[in-house]
């Protein structure tokens, strides 16, 4: 009896330990591209970043959207949706056309969050790291993991909602107009480094929701009617993403359910 208690005790450790998530902080800085934090000089760029500072110094923060186009699209196509859902709930987008992880990380170490308690960060980066030999999946997932490790560091009390990589066209599929995105070798290395850097939720402070079926059609493609180019969404996206998204965000700002 004792023996089988033991062997049951030891199972119950390994298994847990198994299931732990991994430490974002494990990745070191400066170890590859997409971790070595880099700054932009597009004209528009620097600008964007200092606008930025300038809204933070006035507080009044809870929630910050950190990405790339695809977030920075919650001012263009995604307008209508971001003043519906958050224009009163004291958002920033901190979302960077072009943007790959090691960008988002200069902006971090640059003041970005200096000075500030958010309630809620969500992070959704990476697609522009993915594309030709650029980086691995392995590195992608590295540059999100380093992101959220400064973000752990600089914002203790902020939860942090990871989300899974949208899907998206290939250059090639891009130029055909009319045609929907199927499943493609760009696709799936979002996908891998989405499933790498997922392990990194705690569900405690990091959480991680994959909200990609939403955008697709019976056949599994992405369309257009959601992306026109295959990469951005559109009005009908954004009010997609809004609302597969809402329920966890109400529940990590601790706002009433209605």
């Amino acid at each position: 009896m004792k023996k089988l208690l033991l062997t049951l005790f030891c199972y119950s450790i390994l298994s847990s330990l198994a299931f732990a998530a991994q430490n974002p902080c494990d990745v070191k800085l400066g170890s590859h591209e997409a971790v070595t934090p880099v700054s932009r000089d597009s004209d528009w760029w620097m600008p964007r970043h200092n606008a930025i500072l300038e809204r933070i110094k006035q507080g009044n923060v809870d929630i910050i959207m950190i990405g790339d186009s695809i977030t920075h699209g919650w001012e263009k196509s995604g307008k209508p949706v971001w003043d519906q859902y958050y224009a009163n709930r004291n958002a920033v987008n901190m979302g960077f056309s072009g943007d790959r992880t090691q960008h988002v990380l200069w902006r971090i170490e640059n003041g970005e969050v200096n000075d500030i308690n958010p309630k809620l960060a969500v992070i959704m980066i990476g697609t522009n790291n993915s594309n030709g030999n650029d980086n691995t999946a392995e590195e992608i997932a590295d540059g999100v993991k380093a992101i959220v490790c400064q973000l752990r560091t600089r914002l203790p009390n902020t939860k942090i909602l990871l989300l899974a990589i949208f899907p998206r066209g290939t250059a090639e599929q891009r130029k055909i107009k009319e045609q929907d995105a199927s499943y493609n070798d760009q696709w799936a290395k979002n996908d891998k480094a989405s499933k790498l850097f997922s392990k990194i939720a705690d569900n405690k402070t990091v959480y991680y929701l994959d909200i990609n079926k939403k955008f697709l059609n019976k056949k599994g493609e992405l369309p257009r009617d959601v992306m026109p180019d295959l990469l951005h969404p559109r009005e009908k996206g954004y009010e997609i993403w809004a609302k597969a998204m809402e329920p966890m965000i109400k529940k990590l700002t601790k706002e009433k359910q209605k």
